[in-house]
């Protein structure tokens, strides 16, 4: 029960969704940049939410495997194939024994996440299967993927060989396709918010920000208009977190994502809310961004919303794998779904 790494990619790594409660003793979080892309794909394949799989940067990747299982992915605009099938993202694929799976270059966006039936069976370190790239553990071997690496995979039952190879239905296109071009992040005021005076404020909401090359996985640096703080003096480091944005003396400001670190020194103008961090995992060096003011309630409610409609997915996707007469969620790319009936209002079918 093995995947076969034909060919690694730019940049592949085993994720899940993170270390938790950990930061208090200096362990960042890492995990999928796109916790809820992740979410999705596993619950496409009927694994549980918190499973491993793989991210995948900037595409390149082929894989086989040499048993049956089923596969999703969610990310930018990538071509992806099963042999000469096209796989759309948020669609399901039988693959039998032997099968090739290939991830092109990204037309928009850099990055996917693929969820495997039975997940990525790595060990767990610190309560987790993600890779820390930084620090060198966790996922598989504490390192991105190699060409001719196998990977071990959790244990699945399988199921009948489905009518169709691809699924037709799939989740909501923003759940699944969340790259977007030119870009809206939204942000709370972060605590040194009133360090920077009214010109540099209305800078950071009415202009256009470039995604640099020197981004990662720890952060997303931009160029553009230059933010200064009012005072040139030295701070305390507090906690930071993904999504805090920033501000170091060149002016330029920088995103925090996955692997960032726990304190910081740098003032925190902004932090960019939650449900936009998977719209933020996607910029890569050149894209343009603009950011916009919301409230803290609006974050909390959007971020609601859209846990509450997750949930709905998956009991969509549980009672059509009950009408479909299997056991628990394990037919997932087995036939067409009946709308309206047993499916659930969040799982949809294409044409």
């Amino acid at each position: 029960m093995n995947l076969y790494v034909t060919r690694a990619g730019f940049l592949t790594s085993v994720q899940d969704l993170g270390r938790t409660g950990f930061r208090e003793f200096g362990v960042s979080t890492s995990g999928a940049l796109d916790s809820f892309a992740l979410r999705v794909a596993n619950l496409l394949v009927g694994n549980e939410q918190e499973v491993a799989g793989l991210e995948i940067t900037l595409g390149g990747l082929q894989l086989r495997f040499d048993d049956e299982r089923i596969v999703a992915w969610c990310g930018g605009e990538f071509d992806v194939h099963v042999g000469s099938t096209v796989l759309p993202a948020g669609h399901t694929a039988f693959l039998r024994a032997g099968e090739e799976l290939k991830f092109g270059r990204p037309k928009l966006g850099c990055r996917a996440w693929l969820a495997i039936s039975g997940g990525i069976d790595v060990p767990l370190v610190l309560s987790s299967r993600s890779t820390d790239l930084r620090a060198n553990y966790g996922g598989f071997e504490g390192r991105t993927l190699r060409d001719g690496d196998v990977v071990p995979l959790g244990p699945w039952p399988g199921s009948p060989t489905p009518a169709t190879t691809i699924s037709s239905w799939t989740a909501p296109h923003d759940w699944v396709s969340p790259a977007k071009r030119d870009p809206i992040l939204r942000f709370v005021p972060g605590c040194d918010w009133n360090r920077f005076d009214g010109s540099t404020l209305q800078r950071l909401t009415n202009e256009a920000f470039t995604a640099s090359p020197d981004s990662d996985r720890m952060g997303a640096r931009f160029d553009g208009p230059e933010l200064k703080r009012e005072e040139n003096v030295d701070l305390t480091s507090e906690a930071v977190a993904p999504g805090t944005i920033q501000v170091p003396p060149s002016g330029k400001p920088i995103l925090l994502l996955g692997d960032c670190q726990t304190i910081g020194g740098y003032p925190k103008i902004a932090h960019v809310i939650t449900v936009d961090l998977g719209i933020a995992a996607q910029l890569r060096a050149g894209d343009h961004v603009r950011f916009s003011e919301v409230s803290l309630s609006d974050a909390h409610r959007l971020l609601l919303e859209r846990e509450r409609e997750l949930e709905l997915f998956r009991i969509g996707i549980s009672l059509h794998s009950c009408s479909q007469g299997t056991a628990g969620r394990s037919d997932a790319a087995g036939g067409s779904p009946q709308r309206g009936r047993a499916t659930g209002p969040w799982l949809q079918e294409t044409p």
